[in-house]
Order: C-alpha cells, then sequence, then structure tokens
C-alpha cells in the first residue's frame, strides 16, 4: 500500500515493511534524481513513523554529489550547487535542512552523468558527450582533466559512454564505459558485453566483458559497480578484471551509495527501445516471473539480500543517481520554479549568520 504521496502531483511511493524504520535507524536522507521526470526527490522523515517525500523540477536532473550542508546536482545545461541555509538546530517546520541553489555554471548540453567533490570540494564530472573528466571552468563550459586513452580526441560525438566515476581520496580513480569505442556512438553495438572498467591513474582498462556498466564506487576496500544490462549489484577486483555478483536487483541499475553495511541503488523500468532493451536483463526478469520496477532497493551488504525498497509509480519510470545525506532527518529543497527562491536570504552580520524568510510582492524598484 501507498506510504507517501510526494510533495507535488502525480508521485506515488510505496515502500518494504520496515523501510521507514530503517531510514530512521540510519539517521540519514536521500536525494535521487530523475531525468525522465525532471524531478529530484528529497527522502527523509516528518515523524519516526512517517516518511516525508519533498520533490522539486530539475530540467533533466541527472549525477549528484551530497553532504549533509551542500548538493551538486547535473541537469540539461547546467551544473547546481545548492547548500543549505539553516543553522544547525534551526528547523523550518518538519526539515532541518533548507537547499538552496546558491550557483550554477552553464555548461552547455555536455550530457554531465556521475558527479564528485574533489579534495578541493570543487566539482568533478563525466561528460558523456566528450567522453571525458572534467570540471567547471570560469571562462568555458568545461575544463577536460582526463580522457580514456582508447579515445583519440575531445568530440561530442559520445564515442564510449563515458558514465561512471569512482574517487579514492579526493581524487578520479575508475571509470566506466559502455564499450572502449572510439568512434560516433560506438558503444551502441556493443551494449551486451562491451563494458569496461578503466583505471584513471594508469589508463589501463582493467576489467573487459561488462554489460551497460554503471556507477563505479571505492567502500570499503572493494571497487563496487553496477551492471545495469544484467540488473546486479557486484564488486570488481582489478588485478584479475573479474566481476563477483552480490545480487540480482529487479531493475536497470544506475546510481549507488553506500551507508554503513548497506547498499542503496536506484532502479528503473526498461524503455522499449533499443538502448534498455535485448539486454540479459530481459532474460533474468523472465525467469524470476518479475518485472523491472522504479525506486530504490537497499541491499544488506553481509547477506547480498534485498533488506528493504522504496517504489515510485505515477509520472516516474527511470531513475538516473541516489545518494545519501548524512546525519539529516528531514530535508528541503527551494527550487526555481516558484516565487519562494526570491525571499530567502541569507548572510553575515558580525560572524553571526542571518536568515530572512520573506514572500516578496510585485512591486518594481
Amino acid at each position: 500500500m501507498p506510504i507517501a504521496a510526494a510533495q507535488g502531483p502525480g508521485i506515488e511511493v510505496t515502500g518494504s515493511r520496515h523501510v521507514v524504520a530503517w531510514l530512521a535507524a540510519a539517521k540519514a536522507s536521500l536525494v535521487v534524481s530523475t531525468y525522465h521526470a525532471n524531478r529530484v526527490f528529497l527522502v527523509g522523515l516528518k515523524a519516526p513513523d512517517r516518511l516525508s517525500i519533498f520533490q522539486r523540477v530539475f530540467e533533466r536532473a541527472m549525477g549528484i554529489a551530497a553532504r549533509s550542508d551542500r548538493i551538486l546536482l547535473s541537469t540539461r545545461f547546467q551544473l547546481w550547487q545548492l547548500d543549505n541555509v539553516l543553522r544547525p538546530g534551526e528547523t523550518e517546520g518538519v526539515h532541518d535542512r533548507l537547499y538552496r541553489p546558491h550557483r550554477s555554471w552553464t555548461t552547455g548540453d555536455i550530457d554531465i552523468h556521475d558527479i564528485a567533490f574533489d579534495a578541493a570540494g570543487q566539482p568533478v564530472f563525466v561528460t558523456a558527450l566528450f567522453c571525458c573528466l572534467a570540471t567547471v571552468d570560469d571562462r568555458h563550459s568545461f575544463r577536460p582533466i582526463w580522457r580514456p586513452p582508447f579515445v583519440s580526441k575531445l568530440a561530442p560525438e559520445d564515442r564510449c559512454h563515458l558514465n561512471g566515476l569512482a574517487m579514492a581520496d579526493g581524487q578520479p580513480r575508475f571509470v566506466t564505459a559502455v564499450a572502449a569505442s572510439d568512434a560516433a556512438a560506438g558503444w551502441r553495438g556493443q551494449r551486451g558485453s562491451g563494458g569496461v572498467l578503466v583505471d584513471v591513474e594508469s589508463g589501463e582498462i582493467v576489467a573487459r566483458g561488462l554489460s551497460m556498466p554503471h556507477s563505479p564506487r571505492l567502500h570499503d576496500g572493494k571497487v563496487w559497480l553496477l551492471q545495469s544490462g544484467t540488473g546486479e549489484l557486484g564488486t570488481l577486483d582489478p588485478a584479475s578484471g573479474r566481476f563477483e555478483p552480490v545480487c540480482f536487483i529487479p531493475g536497470y541499475l544506475r546510481g549507488l551509495a553506500f551507508h554503513g553495511r548497506f547498499a542503496l541503488v536506484g532502479m528503473s523500468r526498461c524503455r522499449e527501445e533499443r538502448t534498455f532493451s535485448g539486454l540479459d536483463l530481459d532474460r533474468r526478469l523472465a525467469e524470476k516471473g518479475t518485472e523491472a520496477r522504479c525506486g530504490v532497493a537497499v541491499v544488506d551488504l553481509r547477506t547480498g539480500s534485498l533488506a528493504h525498497w522504496l517504489e515510485l509509480a505515477g509520472g516516474v519510470r527511470e531513475l538516473y543517481d541516489v545518494q545519501v545525506l548524512p546525519d539529516v532527518r528531514c530535508p528541503k529543497a527551494i527550487g526555481l520554479k516558484s516565487r519562494e527562491i526570491w525571499g530567502v536570504v541569507s548572510y553575515e552580520d558580525d560572524g553571526r549568520v542571518v536568515r530572512h524568510t520573506a514572500m516578496p510582492d510585485d512591486r518594481n524598484a
């Protein structure tokens, strides 16, 4: 049965029996993106037994990097930084975080996928269109910092569909690509088993034969990633290149975060067009007598079991990313579509943070 309706029309959320209790015990909240519905969802708790789902509109919301007081979000042609404006211990109604769009970088439509904070707290991201890692630039759309050796030049051709980024000590460590292709859109013919994991430091391909790999992450001394084409979460040994599945999850998987002994995985329903179809995932779903779902799976890494889940229904079919907001109980964000963004003002006065909220009228200066 439904356990929450997202703030705003059209979205219904169902969940497993104890998912609300798990979220309360985790003392954390989630931020989830969907380019399909142009939304960002903030998932927390209004009360110990009551879920909060807060949504805001961001066109083609994709990659997320998250800390307790800051969120980076890629959109159609911009990279946004949202900062919490509440003081420690302050609340806005039931909300203990209020994320306001603070600044953005206009990148153009370069198809940003995974994002992370580097050691200096600056954005580093994957631009799938140009098949490279990049960061923001004061003058240009982006500043390239690395590309796979098998990609001969920067060109807006999505040659290998570079998508995922794993960081170590604030530096890029591994990336995933759907194929080691150097031709425009060449990855599309190799979706089933052309995927690679690349070592950023050496430029070497450390694993081949992956099926639509996404979301590489380093956790607990291991390299984790999602094989979207088979519906598997697993670990990969860079020395041998061997992928070890931990569990099957019913969906096209993208978005991976960790909280303690749990992995949080984004699930999407399968498209009928070619990008998502014809993969081994179709067979796996049929064998198990189920369909792909859209939502967030919570996997217990001790057992490899699907411990909890949230499922989104209504106007959402595909997610891209999921990240954890540690030590956040009930987050809220200010969007770009309402007048609310006009009236939330914060500043420092004699070392004291002051926040002023007012709904401005339509007067002209």
